[in-house]
Formats: C-alpha cells, structure tokens, sequence
C-alpha cells in the first residue's frame, strides 16, 4: 500500500477535523495493522489525544482518500492507453477534489456500448448538431433540411439524430455536469408527504414536509436494505455521503439469490457503506439538526443508537387504492389493500380492469406495461397474457443487479433438482478493459431438462445483459442452447455464455 501524498493528507486533515501530522501518524499506524481502539488507547502521544469518534471519522476520510487515489490512478492510466491524455486533461484528473469530479472528467472516456448519437455521427449529423449547440441563421427545420440524403430520409430523422449527439455531448461535458450538480445543491429539494396511516405514526416528523437539498449529509441512515433503500443509499454513497443501512432481515434485497445479495454486499461495503443487518428500529428522533436512529438486535440484546445528518425510511411501498372510490363503485380489494381481479385482469365489477401496482406483482413499471398489453388484447377479443415466471428485475445501483427467474433458495425450497453455473467478471476481457472485475453470472438449469429456470447477474451492466437470459427462458431454452449461441468478442454478455457452458458442462476460459 502506497502512502498517501503531502496534499492527499491535507486534505484527509481538513476533512476529519484534525491536524496533518496526527492523520499521518493514525495512517501509518492503520498501514501497520493497528485497530482504531488500539490506537486510541495505548497510542495517544503519537495522535495529539485523539479519541475513538474522532479516529473513526479519520479512518473513514482516509479509506475513502485512498480509494480516490487509487481510481485516479486508474483513470489516468486508462486514458492514457487510449492516447487521449493531454497535459490539460491529465492535470485536471490530478487536481480533482472527489470522485464525482473525477468520474465527470472520465465519462467521456470510458469504454461503452455502440450508442444513437454514434449512429448519428456516422449518417453525417455530426456538423448539424454542432451548429444547433452555436449560433447559425434560420430555423431548425431549413437547417436540418440541407442533411436530409441516403441515410436521413426527412427532416424529422435529421433533427432526432442531432438531438441524440447534443444529448450525448452534453451529459458527457464534465462542466455541464459540475453545473447541474450546483444547481442541484443551490435549488434543489427533497420532499417527503404521508400517505394514509402513517402520518401519525412514528416517523411522523420526517412526512409532510419540504426541506433545501443544500448539501450532501455527512452521515445518512437509511433504514431498509431492499431495492430503493440501496438504491437511493448508492448514490448518495457516490456523492459523498457515508451511508449506514439498517435492514430488519438477516441479508440485503430479501427474495434475491443469496449468493448475489451476499456478494453485492461486500461490493457496497468496499465502497464505504456500512450495515446493521438483523436489526429492528425502534425509534427516529430528532436531535439538533439531525436525528438519531435507535435499533436493537431482532434475535434480541441490547438497543444501539446512531447519530444521523439524515434519515431515509425504505420499508417498503402499498398500493395507491385510497381515495379512489373504488368503495363506493363496489371493486373488491385484498387483504393488503390491493385490487383483487380475476385471470383476465378483471375487477369485482364487469368492464372495470386493473394492472400495475394496485395488483399483486411485483411493483414494476415494464410488469405494469405488459399487463397494460394484454387487457387492450383482452378487450379487443384478443387472448391477452402476462407470463409472470419471466419479469426481470433490475437493482439500479453502481454496480447493477439483475435476476430473472427462480433463485437457488427457491428451488431448493420446492425440492427442485438443478444445476448452477458461475462465471466471474474478472475472468472477462472486457470486463478486464474496462476495470469492471466485480460480479459474476450465475445460470440455474434444471438437472432433468436443462431448461433454465433462473439466471442471476451482478456487475457493470446487469440491467442491460439480463434481457438475453429473459428471452431464453420466454422460448423454453436449455442452458446448453444459450452455451452453444456466438456471442460477440470482446463483449460482457460472453460471462452469461460462459455461465450457460458452466451450468451443463464446464466454461472455457476458467
């Protein structure tokens, strides 16, 4: 491990409150393999007399310094190889105060998918979209008419395929996303309303109420680790905050394959987040200009009690049926508030449908879509139908979780014979190119038929490769049929290949 630089620990310094010389110090003495109580006790004279809150947070501030360091150095390392690293830039990246500047910086770099604004490029918008990001006489329409040949057949094609490369250029100008993060910090507002018998519960002071997004919380707690709780405790992670997560349950994303909820862990905890797993809150209560969160093991022991700049209560979503009338027009609804309907999507009540989140199902807008489908089949005489075994489910966290299908729990729960194969990221060229090792594939066939009942991603660009996996299983195809499918060198998606061929006989490039 390389000490940190003169400037790294001033910094480090400024942000724990303490004196460069005493964050030196406690960094040699971590390096060394002390403990922070260690330290605290038996090291005083090296400190300047520094306690065990004030050696946490330096602790903290100097985990997270390296952890900036060692990204710079890989960023620049990857701009480099691609010949792109001029002195401007690269003293930019050397002079950039945390991540999110730096990854604004990166952005236009990174190694990505083929996207619109390349397809634009290449049907000759390129000068059109610069002259609409300028100034130039005219509308937009007689400008975009002069570029309408082969590829561009109207105007409309020629203005849709300059708006995708303004787009791009824009979200990819680390100024404009510097401004927009100011903007955000200047103006912007977190709102929080209560909804139906909550407003008098316990977390009463934090609903119906407005308040300025001024800064990113020096410690926010949320409480919750499903889906939008992690979500949401993600990127404020990547803004700066330290992030506790508070979860009732025993793992993170209840439901998830427990491999990759487990593994997933480790990757948001080597980001910096913490979690109090098997834990019960009990109470939120306001303290100065922040709160504090009260919890106790749920297989019992003594209470604990955190401070927090913040609290964000992640403890699950209803149905919105309240208030709707569906009383008075006599919809029949279940015994947790939502519509009961018949396989035709039908109500209680003849030519009134329901979908989406009122429904039982999973509280997602493309589950939401397909039903929206099929009751327009239905209706139009059509036989509509939602096929619920095969509904993707994706984590929008950095880095993504997706799973489609039944977990090894599941099936182990039903008493169903499978096979599992594993295959790694960092066992992927790609993957290795782009510096996105962490994760793996896993892909559950059944033993029997070697037809694929689930397949579970984590890793960069989860969201996006599940859709393979949904396909498959929509068809009835085995995990040999996916093994035996050309995938495209060098790309992520070889993983789930390799996943396939580990699932029915062994992958190759392990």
């Amino acid at each position: 491990m390389q000490p940190l630089g003169r400037k790294a620990l001033e910094a480090v310094a400024d942000q724990a409150g303490c004196g460069v010389a005493q964050a030196e110090a406690v960094a040699q003495m971590l390096a060394g393999g002390d403990t922070v109580p260690f330290i605290a006790r038996y090291r005083k004279e090296r400190t300047g007399g520094l306690d065990d809150v004030r050696l946490r947070a330096l602790e903290r501030a100097l985990v997270a310094r390296r952890q900036l360091e060692d990204r710079r150095a890989a960023v620049l390392q990857s701009v480099e190889k691609q010949g792109k690293l001029t002195p401007v830039l690269a003293a930019a990246i050397a002079s950039a105060r945390d991540r999110a500047a730096l990854e604004d910086l990166y952005l236009p770099h990174r190694q990505r998918r083929r996207s619109r604004a390349d397809a634009a490029r290449e049907r000759g918008l390129g000068p059109l979209a610069e002259a609409l990001m300028g100034k130039f006489p005219g509308s937009p329409e007689e400008l975009a008419a002069t570029f309408v040949c082969g590829d561009v057949p109207d105007v409309r094609a020629a203005l849709e395929g300059a708006r995708d490369i303004v787009a791009e250029t824009l979200a990819d100008d680390p100024g404009t996303a510097g401004e927009v993060r100011a903007v955000m910090a200047a103006g912007g507002k977190v709102t929080a309303k209560a909804v139906g018998e909550d407003k008098d519960g316990k977390y009463a002071d934090y609903l119906d109420r407005t308040e300025p997004l001024a800064k990113v919380p020096g410690h926010l707690v949320v409480v919750g680790g499903g889906v939008i709780g992690l979500e949401l405790g993600s990127v404020w992670a990547r803004l700066g905050a330290r992030v506790t997560v508070v979860e009732y349950l025993d793992t993170i994303l209840g439901g998830m394959d427990g491999e990759v909820a487990k593994q997933f862990q480790r990757m948001l905890a080597k980001q910096g987040m913490e979690f109090r797993l098997g834990a019960k809150v009990t109470g939120v209560a306001k303290a100065g200009k922040g709160a504090t969160v009260t919890f106790e093991p749920v297989k019992g022991g003594a209470a604990e009690t955190i401070e927090a700049d913040a609290v964000l209560v992640a403890t699950g979503r209803k149905p919105f049926t309240e208030g709707l009338g569906l009383d008075k027009a006599g919809v029949v609804l279940d015994e947790r508030g939502r519509v009961r309907i018949d396989g035709r999507f039908q109500t209680s009540i003849p030519g009134i449908y329901a979908i989406g989140d009122v429904v039982a199902g999973p509280m997602l807008a493309h589950k939401a879509e397909e039903e929206g489908v099929a009751v327009a089949e239905i209706i139009a005489g059509k036989a509509g139908h939602v096929n619920y075994d095969v509904i993707p489910g994706v984590v929008y966290t950095s880095p993504e979780v997706a799973s489609v299908g039944k977990t090894e729990e599941e099936l182990k729960k039903a008493g169903v014979a499978y096979n599992a194969g594993k295959f790694p990221f960092s066992a992927n060229g790609r993957a290795r190119a782009m510096l996105q090792t962490e994760g793996f594939v896993k892909v559950l066939a059944d033993k029997a038929t070697d037809r694929v009942l689930g397949v579970h991603i984590v890793g960069f660009g989860a969201g996006e490769m599940i859709h393979e996996a949904a396909v498959l299983m929509e068809f009835g195809g085995s995990s040999e049929d996916l093994a035996r499918t050309c995938h495209a060198h060098p790309t992520m998606s070889e993983a789930v290949k390799e996943a396939a061929l580990a699932a029915f006989s062994k992958p190759i490039h392990m």
